[in-house]
């Protein structure tokens, strides 16, 4: 077992894709050692921002190799292995147990919509057919089936190999009370989704933030997590409104509702980290929006290289 809970900025690992189904291994690299003296205290692979959903089989699983070849045990890594196909999910937490990651994350399955009865009854037994702990991953916006408190509290108590949540949802008050929940189980992490909420998330007791832009400015968040840990409020409210202001334009670059990834992924191009290609179905943005990105990295003070990758 790992150790519990995990803490701290756990960014979800952009997959840097070098052509269609072909990883960026030199992209990926950079993006891993940039993060890591970025301070971040693990990663998340093939979560929503890493694309895990589009990418092939066979790319996950070289992704997860060359991660845990890469970080040589730095940070643990989680690994997302939500799939339609339950033989799918284990055979990928089996590959990710084989080639050295810490926990799994797992998703409801995410086409036909589920009872909480048959979502509970269906996580039970993934977890005990896991290799690894795993953590459940509330994502309602994608996966159509949320986890009620009611079932957390049974996966809590009746499924010992399931170690927390990370909770997408953006529902400050189930966060709070997911936070209530875990006082049942010694160990089990909550972990806050979108990381424009991540200060709240933490000064209410959460243990840290899945934070997509800390794929490009890793420090400030692991700044703004230490600031609320030690309850320093001045230094919330600074970091916060910095938060604010990179999130607002960071994800605005691209079109509604994927805006957020192709933004990402072309910052990190201007960064010099890798390449903004997309996994299909998704594509780049256009020139003209890029330039107005660049632009507004431009504004915020983020270092651009003198040509993207």
């Amino acid at each position: 077992m790992p150790n519990l809970p995990f803490q701290g900025i756990i960014p979800p690992l952009v997959t840097p894709l070098a052509d269609q189904d072909l990883l960026d291994v030199a992209g990926l690299e950079r993006l891993i050692e940039h993060v890591l003296a970025g301070g971040v205290q693990g990663l998340f692979l093939l979560g929503t921002t890493g694309e895990g959903p589009s990418l092939s089989h066979k790319v996950k699983r070289e992704l997860v190799g060359q991660a845990t070849r890469i970080v040589r045990g730095r940070a643990p890594i989680l690994v997302g292995v939500s799939d339609t196909s339950p033989a799918e999910s284990l055979a990928l937490a089996r590959d990710a147990c084989e080639l050295g990651a810490e926990a799994v994350v797992l998703s409801p399955p995410y086409y036909f919509p589920m009872s909480q009865a048959d979502l509970v009854r269906y996580v039970s037994e993934f977890a005990e057919q896991s290799p690894l702990p795993v953590m459940l991953y509330n994502l309602p916006s994608h996966t159509k089936t949320a986890f009620t408190l009611e079932s957390v509290r049974q996966l809590i108590h009746e499924a010992p190999n399931v170690v927390g949540i990370k909770d997408s949802s953006g529902q400050m008050l189930y966060f709070q009370q997911l936070l209530v929940l875990a006082q049942e189980r010694p160990g089990f992490t909550v972990l806050m989704g979108p990381e424009e909420l991540l200060a709240p998330a933490v000064l209410m007791g959460g243990h840290g933030g899945v934070c997509g832009g800390a794929n490009l400015l890793p420090a400030l968040y692991t700044d703004l997590y230490e600031a609320a840990v030690t309850g320093d409020l001045r230094e919330v409210h600074r970091l916060q409104q910095q938060v604010l202001r990179f999130s607002s334009k960071l994800y605005d670059g691209g079109h509604s509702p994927t805006g957020y990834l192709t933004g990402l992924k072309t910052a990190l191009s201007f960064a010099g980290l890798c390449k903004a290609r997309l996994a299909e179905p998704l594509f780049q943005m256009s020139t003209s929006r890029q330039a107005r990105l660049a632009q507004h990295l431009r504004d915020l003070g983020v270092e651009l290289a003198p040509h993207p990758v």
